[in-house]
């Protein structure tokens, strides 16, 4: 192979590469004691946001004790996934606000 075809070759799966390691940002809204939606599905790696539109404040709690965040009035928190399996989550303030969140590898 010449030098010119390795350099465009190398060009080519770097740019296939950095492509399928793009995280995603997925948005759960909640809002009047609400998650919305209350179940995502995303990959290790992957961005939750949740945006809290109501006046007061909320957690989201995993069951399994993986996370546990608050997210104050009219906040958002975020939170980086890091290993697969399906996560059931509730407020710590509401627990009858109750969503799952399904991570892939």
């Amino acid at each position: 192979m010449t030098p010119r075809r390795t350099h465009l070759t190398i060009l080519l799966l770097s740019g296939l590469l950095s492509a399928s390691a793009h995280a995603a940002n997925i948005q759960i809204t909640i809002d009047k004691l609400v998650y919305a939606p209350a179940e995502v599905s995303a990959k290790v790696g992957d961005t939750v946001e949740w945006i809290n539109k109501d006046v007061i404040a909320h957690t989201a709690t995993a069951r399994n004790g993986d996370w546990d965040l608050m997210v104050g009035p009219s906040k958002t928190a975020r939170l980086v996934l890091k290993k697969a399996g399906a996560v059931d989550y509730f407020c710590k303030f509401h627990p009858n606000m109750k969503a799952r969140v399904t991570v892939a590898p």
